[in-house]
Parts: C-alpha cells; sequence; structure tokens
C-alpha cells in the first residue's frame, strides 16, 4: 500500500490560494473602516449645517454676507461658513453653509432658503 501525501508544489499553491483569500479580506475590513468613518463624518458635519440653517431662518434681520464660525459636535472641532445671498426672483434669501473638518478640508455644503 502507497501512501500519498501532498506535494511541495500542491502546497505552495494553497498557500498562495490562502495569502491572496486573507489579503481581500484584509482589504474589505479597511473599506468598511473607512467608509463608516466617511459616513460618520458626513452626518456630523450635515447635523451641523442643519443646525446652521435653523439659526439663519430664526434670525429675522438676516442680510446677504458672509459669516464664519467654530462648533464642536461629536468631538471634534469644525468650521463653518454661511453665505446669504437674495435668490433668483427676489421673494427668497438662499442660505448656503459649508463645513469644513478640524484640517480645513470641506466635508459637506447645504443649501436651504428663507423668505426675506
Amino acid at each position: 500500500m502507497k501512501e500519498r501525501g501532498f506535494t511541495l508544489i500542491e502546497v505552495l499553491v494553497a498557500l498562495a490560494v490562502v495569502a491572496l483569500a486573507l489579503t481581500a479580506l484584509g482589504m474589505s475590513a479597511m473599506r468598511a473602516v473607512e467608509t463608516r468613518f466617511e459616513i460618520e463624518q458626513r452626518s456630523l458635519a450635515l447635523w451641523l449645517a442643519e443646525n446652521r440653517l435653523a439659526e439663519a431662518r430664526l434670525d429675522r434681520a438676516l442680510q446677504p454676507g458672509t459669516v464664519r464660525g467654530q462648533e464642536a459636535m461629536g468631538d471634534r472641532q469644525w468650521q463653518w461658513q454661511r453665505s446669504v445671498q437674495p435668490a433668483p426672483g427676489g421673494l427668497l434669501w438662499r442660505i448656503d453653509v459649508a463645513v469644513l473638518d478640524e484640517q480645513g478640508a470641506p466635508v459637506l455644503t447645504h443649501t436651504g432658503f428663507q423668505v426675506r
């Protein structure tokens, strides 16, 4: 009775397949973490922009121009810029809120309107 085992080539091919599978799994996990961070960052930035829009809508003396500020939200420091300008037609104000991360990189811009 002859016993047969794996040849060196078969073992090397199996190890190469396992290495490729582990690499793909690691890259997939890394992408998932990056996506989660981006979604969290955009969600917090959107909440901040919505807060600035709500504040502008409550301002009875809203005037055209740009206002900048900083705010802490979600254990992060954010920069924001609110621009008010007349919307086409002249009956509304267009309010653009740009939110930047701690390094000053833009995260999102959110737009709203308010009756003049």
